[in-house]
């Protein structure tokens, strides 16, 4: 379980600045927003989708043969926590293979993917540093489809590409063409 510190007034009082703390907000796999996004399961963990957020916490589930596209962040870094299944990571041309327990660190401007390589779902963590409205997060959720019933998914689709690039290009994300092998 995870909480979600929600911040609404900072105080600056003879020298002083503190942060008022309007309310914590537990967070988890079962009540977390959920989206349905390049057909796989994003679970939104943790957002601050201000102009300066610090991260962002996103927990992926991505069947058998799921792949990104080829692409670079221009003003975030990213990290992958692999929890189950099997995946390759392209980074900047070099292949890594990751199982659970890896942990990926992705920094901003270079290139990469990765794609589920193994023949079950993949559990893992996508961690995107800073988190604001700018970047993987405003561009999943102004393309994804909002999920109320988790148990019931939608059928795989092909992606709409051409609103994929110009939803990247907004938020500062470049796509270079589908994952090398």
């Amino acid at each position: 379980m995870g909480l979600k510190l929600i911040c609404t007034d900072v105080r600056r009082e003879e020298g002083w600045a503190g942060v008022m703390l309007s309310e914590f907000v537990s967070e988890n796999l079962d009540n977390a927003p959920a989206y349905w996004f390049l057909n796989a399961l994003h679970i939104l963990l943790a957002a601050n989708l201000t102009e300066d957020g610090a991260y962002s916490l996103i927990h992926l589930t991505a069947s058998p043969g799921f792949e990104t596209p080829y692409h670079l962040h221009q003003t975030e870094d990213e990290a992958f926590y692999v929890l189950d299944g099997e995946l390759i990571v392209i980074h900047d041309g070099k292949k890594i293979v990751a199982g659970p327990g890896s942990y990926i660190f992705l920094e901003r401007g270079v290139p990469h993917g990765f794609r589920n390589s193994g023949d079950q779902e993949s559990r893992l963590l996508i961690h995107t540093i800073p988190g604001g409205k700018v970047g993987f997060v405003g561009m999943m959720l102004e393309m994804a489809v909002p999920l109320r019933d988790r148990d019931k998914l939608p059928e795989a689709t092909p992606p709409d590409l051409k609103r994929l690039s110009e939803l990247c290009e907004q938020n500062k994300i470049r796509i270079l063409g589908p994952l090398p092998g």
